[in-house]
């Protein structure tokens, strides 16, 4: 057989339409009647909420460039005005799919008493409640526009509710006028109605149409609509030709809100006037314009699940489970002198990592700290305990500004830790800091010591309840010295001629990812079984697909566990046929970047912070460490790996046609089977929680692993 070309732009899945595949599987669960109700609820709103990042980030960056002049053709072969006509097609079908879920789940929602109502569906007191709420809560903050000459179109912020009206004066009935309504966003978008047997609610937009009349003495309303506007929300940085980072960050912020329009929702049944204004005034093509039936921001839903108090209708609560020391440890430092420890979370609990650096803080052995900050909660008790220390030793934080939508938190946080007395830095030009380090220096009776933790998430104790992420505690020498060096390259770009045993990016983390691919390609060559399983978010980089389409050439079997966006075209004959892609999505959001190489028997494992794709690959400051401990490899292995490759319930398998099928679908012919019950279903995410609140796996099968597995030593985390 002639040897495929590794250039040919069929091999290559488009990013975009590869993440549209990803959200479309978020919307599968929410139309999958296996999850609780207000589950698939919730599920439709993050969809939602997906979708609007997508338009403000992505298509706008496209558009831009289109505007730009660019038209060149990615790694698939498709120009940007290709890629955007596909993009029209494709969300326009995605947003109806999405209506049609809305409106399936609405009479469902009814039926436990749950009511998302319209103004006809009123009864009386309801209707009190409403006219009240108009008066005392809504009217005082509604400005009503009327567009003529004095009065421009107001400026309409980045995905304000919006009101859209026909006016007639009545003293000149021939002229219509238009009007707008800007709701602030200090409203609720869904207002709780009083009632006493069932959870009621009213869109914040039928009440504004609903008191139209009120604002606009002297016209009569030919008709109205709800409408939302999508803009642009890449920030444009010159960091070259910044004197202050924060400072420009902070003015582009201010620009954000006033970007380009990139979409516009309106209510189907508007009437085409009313459209046709509105999308001359934020200059959108045709395509750009989304009529959709139902409320406009579907991510508004959210608040249906926050404020309905039935734990029947939602996800079963369980408990992590808590990190416990060996009965020879007096704490977590002296732990870590005799080993390594790992913890798998949501499912082990992440107050570990907010009291490594708590005890840290109050701990006066703890010289120093040094601390990334890509992600934070609101709230954070961590940033207050590096606050809190700063007035006793020496304090670090490495903030990241640019962390996209959480910037205006992330200058508030460096502001705030300046005036406590840390060292702030902001990383290096052009690069983002994306690593999740943190390193203490403690005075031991035996001496001076490092700790380290390095995670594959943000510190955030908020998302980690529902990211699935890894920690690594370590006091390994070797591992700690490093850490200290990237800390070193961050705050005075001091650049190590290695940083082993860490694979850092750009340094040289791409270079070693596609050395170890490689590596399994010799061992295939040389007869020794060539093995790679890796867990990321999304695979994108073409250095690296290269790499893996020429170790399936050479006879590696690989299993890629991707959860959104996959560039790599799996089962093509004589180019990926021993390369299996599967995503899942489920009741957690797969953070986990987990790397695995047979090494011919000589297994390594690698944890971090880096997806395969360009920006973390080139454009960030990453880190990837390996797991040396033995027993935390097997685990990662066994429990973890395996439990993801047997997963037949929320798993969907990556076909060559670019196409995603549930795991227990075939892959040809119907595929309208029902999805596996009883012992033959495997949720890998349920398994972990069983295995976390210690029914050891009761229930469940775990194919690929071992009968006989070794015993945790006593007291080590599993």
């Amino acid at each position: 057989m002639a040897r495929l070309s590794l250039e040919n732009p069929e091999y290559y899945l488009n990013r975009d339409t590869s993440w549209l595949a990803f959200n479309g599987r978020v919307l599968e669960e929410a139309d999958d009647e296996g999850n609780p109700l207000l589950e698939r609820l919730k599920f439709l709103a993050i969809s939602a909420s997906n979708l609007d990042e997508f338009f403000e980030i992505r298509v706008a960056a496209m558009m831009q460039q289109i505007e730009d002049g660019y038209n060149e053709a990615g790694p698939d072969g498709l120009t940007l005005a290709a890629k955007r006509d596909i993009l029209a097609r494709l969300t326009h079908k995605f947003v109806d799919e999405q209506y049609e879920c809305w409106n399936a789940l609405r009479p469902a929602l009814a039926e436990q008493g749950i009511r998302v109502l319209g103004l006809h569906e009123l009864d009386p007191d309801a209707r009190r409640f409403v006219d009240e709420y108009c008066e005392k809560e809504l009217d005082p903050l509604l400005t009503p526009v009327t567009v003529d000459p004095t009065h421009p179109f107001p400026r309409v912020i980045n995905k304000a509710l919006c009101l859209g009206l026909l006016l007639r004066r009545r003293r000149r009935s021939a002229l219509t006028y238009t009007g707008v309504v800007s709701v602030p966003r200090a409203l609720p978008r869904l207002v709780r109605l009083p009632s006493e047997n069932t959870a009621d609610f009213i869109f914040l937009a039928d009440l504004v149409a609903h008191h139209a009349q009120s604002m606009y003495h002297g016209y009569d309303i030919v008709s109205s609509a709800p409408f939302r506007v999508t803009r642009n929300s890449n920030l444009y940085l010159q960091e070259e030709e910044a004197r202050n980072l924060l400072e420009s960050v902070r003015a582009e912020l201010h620009n954000r809100r006033k970007g380009d329009a990139v979409r516009m929702e309106i209510e189907a049944d508007a009437d085409p006037e009313i459209i046709d204004r509105l999308r001359t005034v934020f200059e959108l093509d045709p395509w750009q314009v989304f009529p959709v039936n139902g409320p406009v921001n579907l991510s508004r839903l959210f608040n249906v699940y926050d404020q309905t108090p039935r734990p029947d209708l939602k996800y079963r609560v369980f408990a992590p489970r808590e990190l416990r020391l060996t009965a020879k440890s007096q704490n977590l430092f002296e732990e870590l002198r005799r080993h390594d420890v790992l913890l798998h979370h949501p499912y082990d609990s992440y107050d570990a990592v907010v009291s490594f650096i708590e005890s840290a803080a109050e701990d006066e052995r703890v010289l120093s700290i040094k601390q990334t900050l890509y992600r934070t909660s609101e709230h954070s008790s961590i940033v207050s305990s590096l606050m809190d220390a700063a007035s006793r030793k020496e304090v670090t934080a490495v903030v990241e500004l640019k962390a996209r939508f959480d910037e205006a938190h992330n200058i508030r946080w460096a502001r705030d830790l300046e005036d406590a007395g840390v060292q702030v830095f902001h990383g290096l030009v052009g690069l983002k800091t994306h690593c999740k380090l943190s390193l203490l220096v403690r005075r031991d009776t035996d001496g001076v010591h490092s700790y380290a933790h390095i995670g594959t998430g943000n510190y955030n104790a908020t998302t980690a309840r529902i990211y699935t992420d890894l920690s690594l505690f370590t006091a390994n020498p070797e591992i700690t010295r490093a850490v200290q060096d990237v800390f070193s390259f961050l705050t005075a770009y001091a650049e190590n001629p290695s940083y082993d045993p860490l694979l850092v990016a750009p340094l040289d983390l791409a270079e070693k990812i596609i050395a170890l691919i490689d590596r399994e390609a010799d061992h295939a060559r040389q007869g020794r079984p060539g093995r790679i399983i890796a867990k990321m978010n999304a695979l994108l980089d073409k250095n690296v697909v290269h790499a893996l389409y020429r170790a399936s050439q050479a006879g590696v079997e690989t299993d890629l566990i991707v959860r959104g966006i996959c560039a790599l075209r799996p089962g093509v004959r004589g180019l990926s046929d021993r390369i299996r892609v599967r995503s899942i999505v489920g009741r957690f959001l797969e953070h986990s970047r987990i790397y695995y190489f047979g090494n011919g028997g000589d297994e390594e494992i690698y944890i971090g912070s880096a997806d395969w794709m360009p920006r973390n690959l080139y454009e960030r400051v990453e880190v990837l460490v390996p797991l040396r401990d033995e027993f935390l490899r097997e685990r990662v292995r066994r429990e973890i790996l395996d439990a993801y490759l047997a997963d037949n319930r929320k798993a969907r398998i990556l076909l060559r046609d670019a196409t995603y099928i549930r795991a227990w679908q075939p892959a040809h012919g119907k595929r309208n089977r029902k999805p596996p019950s009883g012992a033959a279903a495997f949720s890998a995410q349920d398994f972990l929680i069983g295995v976390a609140e210690g029914r050891q796996a009761a229930g469940f099968a775990l194919p690929q692993v071992p009968a006989r597995r070794r015993k945790a030593p006593a007291g080590r985390v599993r």
